[in-house]
C-alpha cells in the first residue's frame, strides 16, 4: 500500500471551538469524493442540527453512543455502558474496512472521563484496516494518543462569546 492509499490517524483537540466542525468538514469532503464515512459520537446523545441533514448525504452514517452531555458532571454507569458499547461497535467498523473515514467524535472526552481505557482505543486503531483514515476529536487528548497520531491539531480559544453569556445556538454550536 502506498503512502497515498494508507489511512492516517488525526487528532483534533484543545479548548477552542471547531473540533467537531473540522471533522464534519472532512466527512463532507470525503463523501463528495465518493468515500464512505462513519461518524460515532461518544458522550453525545442530545439533538444536534447535523442529525437532521446527515441522513440526506450519501455515504455518511452517524450514530451516537451517549445518553446526553455530562461534560460538567460525573458519568453514570449508563454513560459508561453506552461508551463501551460504542467502542466495541467502532472496533468492528475499523477492522472491517467498510468505511474509508471513521470519526470518533468526543472520544478524547470519553477517555478523560474513563468511559473506556486508552489501551482499548489503541488496540482498535492498531487493528483497523490499513486504508481507514481515523479522526478522533475532543478536549483533553491524552499524550499517549498524541504520540501515536499522524496529525494533531490543537484548537486554541482566543476569544469566545460564550464568556459574555451567549448560549449554544442552533446551526452554529448545536
Amino acid at each position: 500500500m502506498t503512502e497515498q492509499e494508507k489511512g492516517y490517524i488525526h487528532v483534533y483537540t484543545g479548548d477552542g471551538k471547531g473540533k467537531t466542525t473540522a471533522a464534519f468538514g472532512l466527512a463532507l469532503r470525503a463523501a463528495g469524493a465518493g468515500k464512505k464515512v462513519f461518524i460515532g459520537q461518544f458522550v453525545k446523545g442530545m439533538h444536534y442540527s447535523e442529525l437532521d441533514i446527515l441522513p440526506k448525504i450519501p455515504n455518511i452514517t452517524l450514530k451516537q453512543y451517549g445518553r446526553g452531555c455530562f461534560i460538567y458532571k460525573d458519568p453514570s454507569q449508563e454513560d459508561i455502558d453506552a461508551a463501551q458499547a460504542g467502542l466495541f461497535e467502532m472496533k468492528n467498523i475499523l477492522r472491517s474496512g467498510d468505511y474509508d473515514l471513521v470519526i470518533m467524535d468526543e472520544a478524547n472526552i470519553a477517555l478523560y472521563y474513563e468511559l473506556f481505557r486508552f489501551e482499548e482505543l489503541k488496540q482498535a486503531l492498531k487493528e483497523r484496516a490499513e486504508h481507514v483514515e481515523v479522526v478522533i476529536t475532543g478536549r483533553k487528548a491524552p499524550q499517549e494518543l498524541i504520540e501515536i497520531a499522524d496529525l494533531v491539531t490543537e484548537m486554541k480559544e482566543i476569544k469566545h462569546y460564550f464568556t459574555k453569556g451567549v448560549q449554544a445556538r442552533t446551526g452554529i454550536e448545536k
